[in-house]
């Protein structure tokens, strides 16, 4: 079967190649390779250290693709970061990845430079093939693991998918050369979607079809150590999530809109009930007045979470910690502890009072003290006061649309 000319010129004016990675598929890489080749000749083909006739079938089609050959296996994540490195160099913007076991069909590339080309040129595209994960053909393991990783995908980046471990992908080759990679097996293919998200990348599930024959294909997953891995590195990212990207990405949305817009279209104009906004709000400054120095941001996040609050509003109002309002909020929980302790106020808060070790001691709990009292009294209000506008507005804006 000849190449489709006018498939492969669409190829060309994407910019766009295909990467086969492929470690000891003799079975299947020969009919993989073809039916690619029906669709387009940029190609390249990664032999990750294969022990198999790989090399002898790779040598029929030495003239015709891009071979990068390993002397030995290195795991996939490694074949794939050569594979981007190899497209960079070569010029390419976008790159699609197809398994080398038979499992996906080359008829569906037509799908993904539909997306491509339908995508706007000015922000990237990362394409995920999104398979039926019913299919009785799918080994329940793939199952787990996908729901799995889609919730960890959804945690560290916000965006809900329907599979996230499709080795079936499209890349955006330039964005990936600013990212920085570590992982080498197959937990590179969620360290990269990942860190393209954080990146902005648009990110989409594209329907593909699938097929398990385990007659012919040779899966090199191992089930306990890659997903070991895979376990270790969700962990870290959602470190970074929480501590980093998340208050990076709240903060930039704020920026970008500023307060009034934000607080006119993510708060006054969202579908939760008031009781949703108002809690968030009153988690937020609870935490922000709270002595949990430090801590502040993934308790939030983390509280935010657990209660199912709008995560955005509590992080945002918990930064009333920030330093222009630190030396007012740790006064007022000083003088809220003197009180809550039955001690005489001091308005000057003379520390030249405060020499001995005891009394440091003293002078810490009470402000601790204080400064629990003072966040609840502060969430408190604050909630109540948030819960009564909010109610009186969809009251108002009920009313109205009736």
């Amino acid at each position: 079967m000849g190449i489709d000319h006018s498939m492969n010129h669409r190829f060309e004016q994407l910019n766009c190649c295909v990467c086969i990675p492929t470690y000891n598929n003799q079975k299947t890489l020969n009919t993989v390779i073809q039916g690619v080749l029906a669709h387009t000749d940029h190609i390249i083909i990664i032999n990750d250290g294969a022990t198999d006739t790989t090399s002898d079938i790779l040598e029929t089609y030495k003239n015709r693709l891009q071979v990068i050959t390993f002397p030995e296996n290195r795991g996939k994540g490694v074949a794939l970061r050569a594979g981007f490195a190899r497209a960079y160099e070569l010029g390419y913007e976008y790159m699609i990845t197809i398994d080398s076991d038979g499992q996906h069909f080359p008829e569906d590339l037509p799908l993904f430079l539909d997306a491509l080309e339908q995508q706007d040129p000015r922000i990237p595209l990362l394409l995920i093939g999104s398979r039926n994960m019913d299919d009785p053909s799918v080994p329940g393991k793939s199952s787990f693991g996908n729901k799995f990783s889609n919730f960890w995908y959804y945690i560290e980046t916000g965006i809900k998918l329907q599979d996230t471990q499709s080795g079936y992908r499209l890349y955006p080759i330039k964005e990936i050369q600013q990212v920085k990679l570590f992982t080498t097996k197959f937990e590179l293919e969620i360290e990269v979607i990942v860190k393209l998200a954080w990146r902005n990348v648009a990110v989409r599930n594209i329907p593909i079809q699938v097929l398990y024959d385990e007659a012919e294909r040779v899966s090199h997953f191992r089930p306990f150590k890659d997903f070991t891995r895979i376990s270790i590195l969700n962990t870290w990212l959602v470190v970074l999530t929480l501590f980093f990207y998340l208050p990076k990405r709240i903060l930039g949305t704020v920026k970008k809109k500023g307060f009034k817009k934000f607080w006119r279209e993510d708060v006054l104009r969202s579908d939760e009930p008031p009781i949703k906004k108002a809690s968030a709000i009153a988690l937020g400054l609870f935490i922000g007045i709270s002595p949990l120095w430090g801590f502040h941001t993934i308790s939030v996040l983390t509280l935010a979470a657990v209660f199912r609050l709008n995560k955005a509003i509590a992080f945002l109002f918990s930064n009333i910690s920030l330093p222009p309002f630190v030396p007012f909020i740790a006064y007022g929980s000083y003088q809220v502890g003197a009180l809550v302790m039955g001690k005489k106020m001091d308005a000057t808060l003379d520390i030249e009072k405060i020499k001995s070790g005891a009394a440091i001691f003293e002078s810490l709990g009470q402000y601790i003290i204080g400064s629990f009292v003072l966040a609840i009294v502060v969430a408190f209000i604050s909630g109540m006061l948030t819960y009564l506008y909010f109610s009186y507005l969809k009251t108002k804006t009920d009313a109205i649309d009736v």
